[in-house]
């Protein structure tokens, strides 16, 4: 087997199967496997991917595991040379498949790699290809300098506004919506970190890969489409909760002994105001009912999205 295409489903019956539809109309030579984690959806999303697709792996969940231990139930069961993370709410192009995995195959080096990601609106998710986000990025990024010097290295370390976003070239972190990772590298660094329920599990991969000498690349040549809706602009509150409890939990895991205590200090105070502003703001936020596209909070979360960004 080629490659294992690894989705997490959670209350999201209909993207998920818009999404299927995506990867079973790829025009690809290379052999592949799907594979779906329920983590205890509430709807009928179980039954009707079966129906629909009866050649998914299906593995149905008693309970929401959260994202990165659903993936590494996946990873268990993949039997692929290649491991693709692909979220529920993606659509995979018909050269998509072909093109990442013959990417991967030309480039030993690289352990990890992604397409470009763009949101219906034809903009990129500029989630797709990031910096780690360090201290000094992380600054620069929360108090407007990215956007005030857009074309400055040292002003956007996080979301590398300053490179062309159609050419290919190595980065430090992808985004957990579309994934292509090498057999061997998952086999050298292990899964993801299961600490992180739902934000940030991709960043630390993302960290352990590159400390483990792979090449991480962001690769535009093909794309997927990422539709990050939700019913509603008010966010539940464990989503607010986990995306800054995943900061906290990658600074202490990564950087803390790397930086003074004031560095530190200064870090985790930041996120404990930034967590009470965006408690406070989403409070605030009338309640609206938009497009209900069933996004739920034990797949990959739309709360723009990622993982682990410095805003909510």
């Amino acid at each position: 087997m080629d490659l294992s295409v690894l989705i997490v489903n959670y209350n999201t019956r209909q993207l998920t199967l818009d999404c299927l539809r995506s990867v079973y109309d790829s025009e690809t030579g290379y052999s592949y496997e799907v594979i779906v984690v329920d983590n205890a959806s509430a709807d009928d999303s179980v039954e009707k991917i079966m129906e629909q697709y009866p050649q998914v792996r299906m593995i149905a969940n008693e309970e929401n595991t959260g994202f990165a231990k659903a993936n590494n139930q996946a990873m268990e069961a993949a039997a692929g040379r290649y491991i693709l993370l692909l979220n529920s709410d993606t659509i995979v192009q018909p050269d998509t498949l072909q093109t990442m995995v013959a990417f991967m195959e030309e480039n030993p080096k690289v352990g990890a790699s992604g397409c470009k990601v763009i949101l219906p609106d034809g903009s990129l998710d500029k989630a797709c290809r990031r910096g780690f986000p360090t201290p000094s990025a992380s600054f620069y990024y929360a108090f407007g300098f990215s956007k005030l010097f857009p074309d400055r290295p040292r002003f956007n370390q996080y979301q590398l506004g300053y490179l062309d976003p159609n050419e290919s070239y190595a980065i430090d972190c992808l985004v957990g919506a579309f994934m292509l990772v090498r057999r061997e590298t998952l086999q050298q660094v292990g899964g993801l970190d299961e600490t992180f329920f739902m934000y940030g599990e991709d960043v630390d991969w993302c960290y352990r890969i590159k400390q483990a000498g792979w090449d991480i690349w962001y690769h535009p040549v093909t794309y997927i489409v990422h539709y990050k809706g939700a019913s509603s602009r008010r966010k539940p509150f464990k989503i607010i909760y986990e995306f800054h409890h995943s900061m906290w939990i990658f600074h202490r895991k990564h950087y803390v002994q790397h930086y003074s205590w004031l560095t530190n200090t200064a870090v985790f105070c930041g996120i404990a105001v930034k967590f009470t502003l965006s408690f406070i703001k989403n409070k605030l936020i009338p309640r609206g009912r938009g497009k209900d596209t069933g996004q739920g909070t034990g797949s990959r979360p739309s709360a723009n999205d990622s993982k682990l960004e410095v805003r909510s």
